[in-house]
């Protein structure tokens, strides 16, 4: 049966009272007055739900750190109705085999809708499932990955025929090995993946004939190209001064507080395209002592809370987080999600600006919620809708896991 969700959305760059019919999960129609159909009227902002492009749900292989239940839980909580989850598992996602068989073991335990990537290794291209969203490469050694230095001209080929968006870790991998040292602190990791390392990566990156590149995780204004922009909340919100400990230790590595500082307001200034979290859990022991530390933090539920709390501040305007957390992320890859139009999916979630409260790591929703935000102020959804259901009801979660998979779009 249609019904119609009714309240004040954010709609063409302001709020507006609307009326939006929802059929079979999807909008249907957007009018000032539904008529006489069911109604649920929500008092605050209604927003569009968002996407994060960057996540690493461990499933499989690693689930002793995160799945895919415990981390699109986390998603929802945030305001993130879709996810896509990287390839680094434990065993690479490199072809068809691989990716089919990561998608059975997600079968039925996601809450959020979800795509996924297969990596690229400069020479497999031929072997990657179809129904991949995207690829990753990984220019720098990672977690559970080797540098790969060079794309094949035959590959190239095959990502522009089949028109795969390429997600690239951009850190070259020559420059990391010239660099590399025993690391004591953040300030070290800092040192040793030096944003020169990034630097040279981009030009690489700019220089490679592929229609659709994101540069991931960029830390510093001073790494760009011919590539869409990604950038995250502890590269915008965190430096290597401050006491994190492994907690914060991460690939690419949190910058000083000067060079933070800069790529902040480059973000609120609209230089950045895309808004992910580069969620990457880890165990207790991973994270014990600094030398030995497994690069990665969460981040999946804090992100859109985070910069909901500056736009509250008038810190930066709402439109620069719509557009790089919302509207531009599943329009990149094709999806029909982040916008309030005719046969669009019905995600929403509504906000109460005036109900900021401080980050808790007790009560986030990873399996091991040690997060470098907690203390931070945040804005979280009262409600977040997915496909015209509730999943999200006054802070609470009350469905069980109904994310579907969604393909890579083959009508192009």
């Amino acid at each position: 049966m249609d019904r119609a969700i009714c309240g004040n959305f954010y709609y063409n760059g302001k709020f507006d009272y609307l009326e939006v019919i929802v059929s079979n999960g999807k909008i249907a129609d957007i009018r000032k007055d539904a008529g006489n159909i069911p109604k649920t009227r929500y008092d605050g902002a209604i927003l569009p739900a968002s996407t994060d492009i960057h996540v690493h749900f461990r499933t499989p292989g690693e689930t002793e750190k995160e799945d895919f239940g415990s981390g699109s839980l986390s998603a929802i909580y945030g305001g993130t109705t879709y996810v896509l989850d990287m390839p680094n598992n434990r065993f690479p996602i490199t072809d068809y085999n691989a990716f089919s068989d990561k998608l059975g073991v997600i079968d039925s335990t996601s809450y959020a809708d979800f795509s996924l990537y297969s990596m690229e290794t400069g020479k497999n291209a031929f072997l990657i499932d179809r129904r991949s969203i995207g690829l990753k490469v990984y220019l720098g050694g990672s977690t559970n990955s080797t540098g790969t230095e060079a794309i094949t001209d035959d590959d190239i080929r095959t990502i522009n025929e089949k028109r795969y968006p390429v997600v690239f870790h951009g850190e070259s991998e020559k420059c990391l090995k010239a660099h590399r040292f025993e690391e004591k602190n953040l300030r070290d990791h800092n040192l040793a993946r030096p944003v020169e390392c990034e630097i040279e990566a981009a030009k690489y990156v700019s220089g490679l004939d592929i229609k659709t590149k994101i540069m991931a995780h960029i830390t510093s204004p001073d790494v760009n190209g011919n590539f869409l922009r990604e950038v995250t909340p502890h590269h915008l919100l965190l430096n290597d001064e401050m006491p994190l400990g492994a907690v914060g230790k991460v690939n690419p590595p949190l910058r000083d507080s000067g060079t933070q500082r800069r790529l902040l307001d480059d973000y609120i200034n609209g230089k950045f395209d895309i808004l992910s979290s580069d969620h990457a859990p880890h165990t207790e022991d991973d994270k014990r002592e600094f030398e030995f530390a497994k690069s990665g933090i969460i981040g999946v539920e804090t992100r859109v809370p985070l910069f909901l709390a500056l736009v509250q501040k008038k810190v930066m305007p709402l439109d620069v987080l719509y557009k790089t957390a919302i509207e531009n992320p599943p329009s990149i890859f094709g999806i029909k999600k982040g916008k309030i139009e005719i046969g669009y999916d019905a995600d929403f979630m509504v906000i109460d600006f005036t109900s900021m409260k401080r980050i808790d790591d007790n009560r986030l929703h990873s399996k091991f919620p040690v997060s470098p935000f907690n203390g931070m102020d945040a804005v979280f959804p009262a409600y977040v809708i997915m496909r015209g259901n509730v999943v999200i009801d006054r802070y609470e979660d009350i469905s069980d896991p109904t994310g579907i998979f969604i393909p890579k779009p083959q009508n192009e």
